[in-house]
């Protein structure tokens, strides 16, 4: 996705500053690179057959750092990590404000921000309910559709959201996603709406938001760099007034091409002209001066009627598309092909659809959700991952912070409530937010002058939605997606690390032939290219009369097999034997295969006569190895020492330190 515009400088909550803390910082153990303090002396867990020495074990003690204070404001109340807060009730103040963050922020609610959030309501409005309609087309269903999934996340939001500049709605990538799982039926788009709610929902309770973080940023730009091109080329024979046009992707590109001849001239420069006036009202957008204090009232009026116009493009192109669609109905003559009837009214309160009845029999729920397949994994986890990849740009671009797991919890009640207003699956717009954002909302309360706005639409305008071209809505789709292709991200891969284009190209690929194939292929190559690296870290060898072997990451037992092969190959096989030293300072934590191989080899190098030593052990692996009683076993605080202590000539005893002070640092150490 392309980066936020910045916005303009608007009244916020004070509360959305940094907050000063609000309960003592709490311990933790670091792991990061360096050696524990250690003392000048090797230890030995083996009296017999090392050196030992006798450290002060105060000095082993694990650093110590502080951690974030919690935060009470709108888009900094958030739930810390399981274990972090054992003492915390659930039934706390904080614990309620994390779980309703309007209660942060609501006592607080000033006229000032009621004026921002009003303004940015009504331009985010203006800005879905013509997204709406064109997104229904993407999904493959009728176009009421749209707006039956346009309101509901607005009024959840309301009370659950962790960020102020979020909108939930429909979006051109979840439609697609949609109209792949749903074979274009409204029965099924709305079931697939409650269930992916349910599964968000439950991932929220269970704090599973991490998981997320296995779908890597080139998979996620290879998926939607394919969308962006599956759905723009999608909007192509609406743009030319085509018929007839498969919407497989290969098929659709195949037949468009053959179908160029039938071209209706009147929709193509409807489409044509709708796309430039959208261009020019958002560059026109993106270059209007900010004003001064000083700005005379007829230069604020010509600057406010022009910020209104370019926010509301799409709303003004559609409604001028429209106008004109009408005036050629009236002579008799139309020359566009027009979206139709769409449903009258409100959308009816009931639940979800969990059988359909067709003219060859009943379909059960069972037979649904297998029909719907792959997409229940598909769709819940994409619609997580665009909202809050959207909730977490703005709120590094606003200088605030979001609960990745409130989110879940409020795009899941959101998908669970809106099935039984018929809304298809929601997550996070990146272009709505952006509008809102720039029109300079406070507090997620802008969300309920949206949501309004979109009922009243429905309950007033759907008649008039009939003249509206589809041109025009293929125009506003077109140009809404456009900016998610990132072209630069090819380039930038090959200057960065290479390898990332793999998972890249192979779910950009593949998501044109089904989408959970490249989705799925590019996070399995991910997580290969990183198992790789956990199997096989690169070591850093220095050669002389003592080899020093410094892995570059930690060791785990994947790992085990290449360290021995490092280890073997250059000390043992060569003539004469040599003395190893392994350097641990990036080693963090060890598993028992680990602990197995490095014992191992200490029984190899035993026997040929020569010594292994390890030096920069940190706390936590140096329990671990003293645990396991490892015949042999010695240490060092820093290479050097260990160095020095190899280069020693047979039989000197520099650290002469009895067995029982040995047993003490030992017990001392595992009972710390």
């Amino acid at each position: 996705m392309a980066a936020p515009a910045p916005a303009p400088a608007r009244p916020g909550p004070p509360e959305l500053g940094p907050a000063p803390p609000d309960r003592a910082a709490r311990p933790s153990v670091t792991c990061s690179p360096g050696t524990a303090p250690a003392p000048a002396r090797a230890i030995s867990a083996d009296p017999a057959a090392g050196k030992p020495g006798d450290p002060d074990c105060g000095a082993l003690r694990p650093h110590l750092r502080r951690m974030p204070t919690s935060e009470k404001a709108l888009g900094q109340a958030r739930s810390s990590s399981p274990g972090m807060t054992p003492n915390t009730c659930c039934c706390s103040r904080g614990a309620v404000q994390r779980r309703l963050p309007i209660l942060a922020w609501l006592p607080s609610y000033s006229v000032q921000w009621l004026k921002m959030d009003v303004i940015a309501g009504l331009s985010v409005g203006l800005t879905v309910i013509p997204q709406a309609l064109a997104y229904a087309e993407v999904a493959g269903l009728p176009p009421q559709y749209g707006l039956y999934s346009a309101f509901m996340g607005c009024f959840v939001y309301f009370f659950l959201g962790t960020s102020r500049d979020v909108t939930l709605g429909p979006t051109a990538i979840m439609s697609l996603l949609v109209s792949f799982y749903t074979f274009h039926e409204p029965a099924y788009a709305v079931l697939l709406a409650f269930l992916s709610g349910c599964i968000q929902l439950v991932m929220g309770f269970l704090r599973l938001g991490f998981l997320l973080d296995f779908i890597s940023c080139p998979v996620i730009k290879g998926f939607t760099s394919a969308a962006t091109v599956t759905i723009g080329f999608g909007q192509i024979k609406n743009l030319l007034g085509l018929q007839n046009i498969p919407r497989q992707f290969f098929l659709q590109v195949y037949h468009t091409f053959l179908s160029l001849g039938e071209t209706r001239v009147g929709d193509a420069v409807l489409g044509l002209v709708c796309m430039v006036l959208l261009l020019v009202l958002k560059l026109m957008r993106d270059h209007v001066p900010p004003l001064h204090p000083e700005t005379p009232p007829g230069v604020r009026l010509s600057h406010g009627l022009v910020w209104v116009a370019t926010t509301a493009r799409n709303a003004l192109v559609v409604s001028f598309s429209a106008l004109m669609a009408y005036s050629f109905e009236v002579t008799g003559c139309q020359p566009f092909v027009l979206t139709g009837e769409t449903a009258e009214g409100l959308p009816p309160v009931r639940t979800p659809p969990f059988s359909v009845t067709t003219a060859n029999g009943t379909i059960s729920f069972t037979r649904m959700v297998q029909d719907m397949g792959a997409g229940l994994a598909v769709v819940p986890l994409m619609g997580l991952l665009e909202s809050i990849a959207v909730a977490k740009a703005f709120a590094s671009q606003n200088n605030y912070r979001v609960d990745a797991n409130q989110e879940l919890l409020a795009i899941g009640l959101t998908n669970v409530l809106g099935s039984f207003v018929s809304s298809y699956p929601v997550t996070g717009s990146f272009g709505r937010t952006a509008v809102n954002a720039q029109s300079g909302v406070c507090t997620p309360a802008g969300g309920l002058v949206t949501g309004a706005l979109v009922l009243l639409s429905l309950n007033y305008l759907t008649s008039q939605f009939y003249y509206i071209p589809k041109a025009a809505l293929a125009a506003v789709i077109i140009m809404a997606v456009a900016p998610l292709f990132d072209a630069k991200i090819f380039r930038t891969l090959w200057r960065v690390k290479r390898l990332d284009l793999l998972p890249l190209c192979v779910t950009f690929l593949l998501c044109f032939w089904e989408v959970q194939y490249g989705i799925l292929a590019g996070a399995l190559l991910s997580v290969l290219m990183l198992l790789h690296a956990v199997a096989r870290p690169h070591t850093q060898v220095s050669e002389g009369p003592v080899i020093v072997l410094q892995p570059a990451s930690g060791l785990h037992f994947p790992a085990v097999e290449a360290l021995r092969e490092a280890i073997l190959s250059r000390a043992l096989e060569a003539s004469p034997p040599r003395c190893v030293v392994l350097e641990c300072t990036h080693v963090c934590s060890v598993d028992y295969t680990v602990v197995l191989g490095l014992g191992e080899l200490l029984r190899d190098f035993h026997r040929r006569g020569v010594r292994m030593v390890f030096a920069g052990l940190q706390v936590p692996v140096l329990r671990a190895l003293l645990s396991a009683d490892l015949k042999g076993f010695q240490y060092f605080s820093t290479v050097e020492e260990a160095e020095k202590y190899l280069r020693q000539e047979p039989g000197t005893q520099p650290y002469n330190v009895s067995k029982d002070s040995v047993l003490e640092h030992k017990v001392a150490l595992l009972e710390d």
